[in-house]
């Protein structure tokens, strides 16, 4: 029991009903009469000067830790004890990770161009949702630029880089090799898995240019569309509810939902694939 809860549990069996004696009361808690009548000192006006060595040095050094902190503020003449300084080091919430700006290369502005050719650029992007019970999900969508048509959909807990992988691989044993895919500059997005990938199908990659996602507006486009008539419009409990109504809203996108900028035609009476029936286009991993 801490000195102040002890103060507290005087202060109780003093008052009404139980009206001990102080003296009684320090004893029953094994609490100094003299440390009790001794006023509190502030915590915070007592470490004030080791707050202010410590977020001087964490200013300058962000990435310093606190061993490194505390030989540096041994090092000034500080002498106080490695204890109080951690006690205060956690107190300030310097022990938590502290987040950093990620750094992305610098991307070459690809032309957003989609000339009426299938296969020339596939663009790929994930979302996010949550189900009714709060827990999160993402969905990978991808398009061909040249007819707009929606690909994919895969839906899981987890998508990793392996499994982005592989979908391509489904899709271009049913469609054939793409030229390029654009994309941004996400974790699986740039992991080595994928550029492997593309390497060793000779498919160009074009990232998007950091913080510009007009760059793929084609699929950004197409998720504005997934997510007003899909996930904002019905209230999923399970992963299989949202597969079945994506697999369902893919092929109405690709056969029957008129496209503006086609004409006001579905993508694949735009320019349909010849060797690939229609209804074969919705979702195709699992």
């Amino acid at each position: 029991m801490t000195p102040s809860a002890k103060r507290q549990a005087i202060a109780i069996m003093t008052d009404q009903p139980h009206q001990l004696s102080i003296h009684r009361a320090c004893r029953a808690v094994r609490l100094s009469r003299a440390a009790f009548y001794r006023p509190p000192r502030d915590r915070l006006v007592q470490d004030q000067p080791v707050i202010d060595a410590l977020q001087a040095i964490v200013a300058k050094r962000t990435r310093w830790g606190f061993w490194k902190c505390f030989d540096r503020l041994t090092l000034d003449g500080h002498g106080w004890n490695h204890k109080r300084v951690h006690r205060v080091y956690c107190a300030l919430r310097l022990n938590l990770p502290r987040r950093t700006r990620r750094r992305l290369p610098q991307r070459i502005q690809h032309p957003l161009e989609a000339p009426p050719v299938l296969n020339r650029t596939w663009a790929i992007d994930y979302m996010c949702d949550t189900l009714y019970d709060g827990r999160r999900y993402r969905i990978l969508n991808v398009i061909d630029e040249g007819n707009r048509e929606g690909l994919a959909i895969d839906i899981g807990v987890s998508l990793p880089s392996g499994r982005l992988v592989a979908l391509l691989d489904q899709l271009r044993a049913v469609h054939g090799a793409p030229h390029a895919l654009r994309m941004d500059n996400g974790p699986e997005l740039t992991s080595t898995a994928l550029t492997s990938w593309c390497e060793a199908h000779g498919i160009a990659v074009r990232y998007i240019q950091p913080g510009k996602p007009q760059q793929n507006a084609f699929m950004e486009r197409f998720n504005r569309t997934y997510r007003t008539e899909v996930l904002d419009a019905y209230v999923f409990t399970h992963l299989d509810d949202v597969r079945t109504v994506s697999s369902d809203f893919l092929t109405t996108y690709n056969t029957e939902r008129p496209h503006d900028s086609l004409g006001r035609v579905p993508p694949l009476t735009f320019l349909p694939r010849p060797n690939v029936p229609r209804k074969s286009t919705s979702r195709l991993s699992t």
